[in-house]
């Protein structure tokens, strides 16, 4: 398994690209701080974002881990020219020859996936604990350390998006064309949705039942958005008459739907990669 994961780190730390895109992504999740900074100063309107309560703790957990979850596109684009460069630079069918097994491969592939994903949970719990008692109105361990599901449902959104850049890699081998088709399932999912929801069963909770189970949609439910939670929204909501009844938790079935869609990317991406003639 070290063995493995060794030579994964060695083609991406050897490749500029890749190296670049994963510093600059890590550099961005700090950004996340500079949110604290902003400030609005108009008249008498004055908005500072960090005095909104997004560092507050416990509220922190969800607001970090959905911001940090839009960038994880940086990392998707290290995992697709991972795959590309395979075939670009002839290092696959090198590996294969040299004795690695086409189920070791996947292996290598799915290993790195779990420290991209590991490594960035990580960051974020210390940038958030960083961010919270700086912050955060609330300091006590007991609130410090709730609602710390978030963090699961980010390592898993993680591996499971991941796992799917892993499988239009495999499937599509170039880089360019797999991000294409990654975006071309966003927009199907999104017309399907849509249609479900707007023209089948408009007036009932069926489209969300049948969704939740597409691939990228049951990744979105495992973080929904945070900002109607605050406190400031809430009572804007409340003063134009809009009653909000959502569901900010981590749903345990989607949970385990992108475990479920991890397992089917990577078997297929195994199976892929075995019937394929190299």
């Amino acid at each position: 398994m070290k063995r493995l994961l060794s030579i994964e780190l060695q083609k991406i730390w050897k490749n500029k690209a890749s190296r670049v895109l994963t510093l600059t992504y890590f550099i961005l999740l700090t950004f996340i701080a500079l949110i604290a900074s902003i400030k609005f100063d108009l008249g008498v309107f004055k908005l500072h974002l960090a005095e909104m309560g997004i560092f507050n703790f416990p509220f922190i957990w969800h607001f970090n881990t959905y911001i940090a979850a839009i960038l994880k596109l940086f990392l998707a684009i290290v995992i697709v020219s991972m795959m590309a460069n395979e075939y670009s630079y002839g290092t696959l069918k090198q590996n294969l020859i040299d004795g690695m097994s086409k189920k070791e491969f996947i292996q290598s592939k799915f290993l790195t996936i779990l420290l991209f994903a590991f490594a960035s949970t990580v960051f974020i719990f210390v940038l958030s604990l960083i961010l919270g008692y700086g912050f955060s109105s609330y300091t006590e361990i007991g609130i410090v350390f709730s609602d710390l599901e978030y963090l699961l449902a980010y390592f898993i959104k993680l591996i499971g998006f991941f796992s799917f850049c892993l499988f239009l890699g495999i499937l599509v081998k170039r880089s360019a064309f797999a991000l294409g088709f990654l975006l071309v399932w966003s927009i199907i999912e999104g017309i399907l949705k849509g249609i479900l929801t707007f023209k089948i069963f408009p007036d009932s909770k069926i489209a969300s039942y049948i969704t939740q189970f597409f691939p990228l949609e049951s990744m979105s439910n495992l973080i929904v958005e945070p900002f109607s939670r605050l406190s400031v929204v809430k009572s804007i909501g409340t003063q134009i008459g809009i009653e909000n009844n959502k569901d900010y938790g981590v749903p345990f079935l989607s949970i385990l739907i992108v475990l479920a869609w991890t397992l089917i990317f990577n078997f297929l991406s195994y199976r892929l990669l075995k019937n394929r003639d190299l």
